[in-house]
């Protein structure tokens, strides 16, 4: 008996010990995440609630909940989160669309070079997002741009002064992001197709089912779980995007009219010298986003689709 006490306190001591040499082992991510997302975070959330401004930098103080009364009573607020809103939609139903599309393509036996084709349309994804929206500008301008060379010259139609006039430019930012956004998806639908046995469609072959059928009642259900979280991971990013908005409008020209909510935080903040206001209007966003994801994933039962 003193025997098996002996080793059970031994055992005992050493689970003991290894816990703490975890802790040890752990304890610089738990220091950086601390220094690099609590911190900040916390510390906005005390911005948020103060009159810090140009005039307040050293002096601010906290003054409550009148930072989130002044953005709610700001009227351009309403309107930025309508256009952040179209600007997600869009973009997300674009890029789900495509990139589904041409996972499925892919995938399908006969197309030769599927592996090419891969690595060609996952490239503008890979490359910087700064790179790309410049490009993208340089393409858009109404003079010397690819755009309209290719309006007027190929297709008979009227030059597009696509970066004066905020729809048009709101439209060549939505464009861009289009491009810089469907091989994410087409990546993610086409790992999901990977896995789905393809017993399934050889039955469904045998039973006389279309392509469609085939489509609508195995690919889309087996793909769902795969694609739930893309789209909600899709969405977060897409909404606070401000590369795109920034670099192919300028700033959200012309006039300030082709913000999205992330950008305009941004220029409420350093061009404006808003620092309370624009500490509130981004925890307004993240509350935004938090419940959306919260609902979203809850309705499409995508939490427990993973287990």
């Amino acid at each position: 008996m003193a025997a098996i006490s002996n080793i059970s306190e031994a055992s005992s001591a050493e689970r003991r010990y290894l816990r703490w040499f975890l802790f040890l082992l752990l304890a610089p991510t738990i220091v950086l995440v601390l220094a690099v997302v609590a911190y900040p975070f916390f510390f906005n959330v005390v911005l948020s609630m103060s009159n810090m401004n140009i005039y307040h930098i050293h002096d601010w103080k906290v003054i409550g909940l009148q930072q989130y009364a002044a953005v709610f009573a700001e009227p351009r607020f309403w309107e930025v989160l309508f256009k952040t809103v179209v600007w997600t939609l869009v973009n997300i139903v674009f890029h789900v669309t495509i990139g589904v599309f041409l996972a499925v393509l892919l995938h399908q036996s006969f197309v030769r070079g599927r592996g090419a084709w891969r690595v060609l349309l996952i490239l503008p994804w890979a490359l910087p997002q700064y790179i790309t929206a410049l490009t993208w500008r340089g393409m858009f301008n109404s003079q010397f741009g690819a755009i309209n060379l290719v309006l007027t010259k190929y297709m008979n139609m009227p030059a597009v002064d696509w970066l004066t006039s905020p729809f048009e430019a709101f439209a060549a930012a939505i464009m861009t992001n289009i491009w810089l956004g469907f091989p994410f998806m087409m990546v993610i639908a086409l790992g999901g197709l990977q896995s789905i046995p393809a017993e399934l469609y050889e039955a469904a072959e045998v039973d006389g089912a279309s392509a469609w059928s085939q489509f609508r009642n195995i690919t889309m259900p087996l793909l769902r779980p795969v694609m739930i979280p893309a789209i909600t991971l899709g969405i977060v990013w897409t909404f606070n995007n401000i590369n795109v908005i920034w670099l192919v409008t300028n700033g959200g020209e012309p006039n300030d009219q082709t913000h999205i909510l992330v950008s305009f935080v941004y220029e409420a903040a350093f061009t404006a010298y808003r620092f309370g206001w624009a500490a509130a209007l981004s925890m307004v966003i993240f509350a935004i986003l938090f419940t959306f994801t919260q609902i979203f994933l809850k309705r499409t039962n995508a939490v427990e689709a993973a287990y």
